[in-house]
C-alpha cells in the first residue's frame, strides 16, 4: 500500500511539473502580428484658416446734437426704420447767463443806433426834400438807418438763438431739433427724455442721440494671426458661421487685410475685412449688428485628387514614404510626392497608384 501512494505522489508531482512548464513555453510564445492597410481615396483637399469676429454694418453714424440741453422729447426706438431728414429728437434750451446777458445788452445797443439811424433819415429827408442835401449823402444816411435796422433784427435773432436755440426767420431749420443724417435702421438711442446733453464741438465730441446704421449692407471684421496672415488675398472667398444663426453659412468674399498688427496676449493679430452676400440656406435670415461669427478661408482647393490619410505618411527630410504591400504581410518602403494637405489627408502626387494597399496599423492575430 505504501508503495502505491509513493507512486501517485510520483506522478503528480510529475504532473504538476508538466503542465507547468507547459504553461511557461505557451506564455513565451509571441502571437503573430498583422498588418492592416488602407487605400488611397478621390476626393476634394481644402486647406482653410479660421478668424474670429462680428458681422457689423459698413455705414454706421452716431447722430450728435448741434445744441447742448435737455431732451425735450424723443421721437424714434431701436429698431425703427428712418429716412434722412426723420426727426429723431428736440432739444429744450436751456440759456447760459452770461450769453443771455451778452445777447441783450446787443439788442439794446442796436436798438439805440436804429433810433438814431432813423432821427438822422428824418433830417435828411427834410434837407433832400428842400434841395440843400445832395442826392448822394442822402442815399449814405439811409444806407445807414437799413444799416442799423438789420444789425437790430440779426442781435434779435441771437438773442432767441440763447433763449429757445432757434429764430422766428429760420422756418423748418433748427438747432433744436435732431434729424438723421442717413437712411437706415436705428440700432441704439442711449439717451432718454429729460437727460442733459452736450453739443458737438471743436473740444468736445457731443453726446450721441442715437446711433444709426444701413442694415442691408454688412460686412465681416475679424483678426488673423500673424502666422497666417501672409497667405491671404484680398478677392478671397470666406464662408462664415453666425453663432446665432446655425447652421446657416454665409458667403463673403475678403477685401481688405490690415497693413499693421496689433498685439494681443502675445501674438500678433491683423484685422481682415470681407463684404457679406444673402445666404442661400437661409435667405430670410435677419442679421443684427455685432453678431458673433467665425471666418472659414479658403487658403487652397484640390478637386478629386489621390489622397491619403496624412497618419500613414512617414517625413524623412524634406522626402516622404509610405509602406506598400507587395505580397501577404509583405511590404516594401516606398518614396512618393505630396501636394496639399488639409491636416488629415494629403495629396498623393506621385509613388503609388488607387489600388495600391499602404501598411496603416498592427493588431495581434486572433485579436
Amino acid at each position: 500500500m505504501k508503495r502505491v501512494f509513493s507512486v501517485l505522489l510520483v506522478l503528480i508531482v510529475l504532473a504538476l511539473f508538466g503542465g507547468t512548464l507547459w504553461y511557461l513555453w505557451r506564455k513565451a510564445q509571441t502571437p503573430p502580428v498583422v498588418y492592416t492597410t488602407q487605400t488611397a481615396t478621390v476626393t476634394d483637399i481644402v486647406k482653410k484658416t479660421v478668424a474670429t469676429g462680428s458681422v457689423i454694418p459698413r455705414k454706421e453714424v452716431a447722430v450728435k446734437p448741434q445744441v447742448s440741453g435737455i431732451i425735450e422729447s424723443i421721437r424714434v426706438e431701436p429698431g425703427q426704420s428712418v429716412r434722412r431728414g426723420d426727426l429723431l429728437a428736440a432739444i429744450r434750451v436751456i440759456p447760459n447767463a452770461a450769453a443771455l446777458a451778452s445777447a441783450e445788452s446787443r439788442v439794446n445797443q442796436a436798438r439805440l443806433r436804429t433810433e438814431d439811424a432813423e432821427r438822422e433819415l428824418a433830417r435828411s429827408q427834410k434837407l433832400y426834400d428842400d434841395g440843400i442835401l445832395p442826392d448822394r449823402d442822402f442815399r449814405q444816411v439811409s444806407l445807414a438807418r437799413d444799416s442799423a435796422v438789420e444789425e437790430l433784427a440779426a442781435a434779435g435773432d441771437g438773442l432767441e438763438v440763447v433763449r429757445r436755440g432757434v429764430t422766428a426767420r429760420s422756418g423748418d431749420t433748427s438747432n433744436t431739433l435732431v434729424r438723421a443724417t442717413i437712411d437706415g435702421t436705428v440700432l441704439d438711442v442711449p439717451v432718454k427724455e429729460g437727460s442733459s446733453v452736450i453739443e458737438s464741438n471743436t473740444f468736445n465730441e457731443g453726446t450721441t442721440i442715437a446711433t444709426l446704421a444701413d442694415m442691408d449692407e454688412l460686412i465681416f471684421e475679424g483678426k488673423v494671426d500673424e502666422s497666417e496672415v501672409g497667405k491671404l488675398r484680398a478677392g478671397m472667398a470666406i464662408v462664415l458661421t453666425i453663432g446665432a444663426l446655425e447652421p446657416a453659412k454665409f458667403n463673403a468674399v475678403l477685401e481688405h487685410i490690415a497693413p499693421k498688427g496689433v498685439e494681443e496676449n502675445g501674438a500678433i493679430q491683423f484685422k481682415i475685412r470681407a463684404a457679406l452676400s444673402p445666404s442661400a440656406d437661409a435667405p430670410d435670415a435677419v442679421i443684427r449688428a455685432n453678431y458673433s461669427a467665425n471666418a472659414d478661408i479658403v487658403l487652397d482647393r484640390r478637386e478629386k485628387v489621390l489622397a491619403l490619410k496624412e497618419s500613414l505618411v512617414q517625413f524623412e527630410g524634406d522626402s516622404a514614404f509610405v509602406e506598400v504591400e507587395t505580397g501577404p504581410q509583405h511590404f516594401e518602403k516606398r518614396k512618393i510626392k505630396t501636394g496639399l494637405s488639409d491636416g488629415v489627408s494629403i495629396e498623393i502626387v506621385d509613388g503609388i497608384a488607387k489600388n495600391d494597399k499602404v501598411k496603416a496599423g498592427a493588431q495581434t492575430a486572433g485579436a
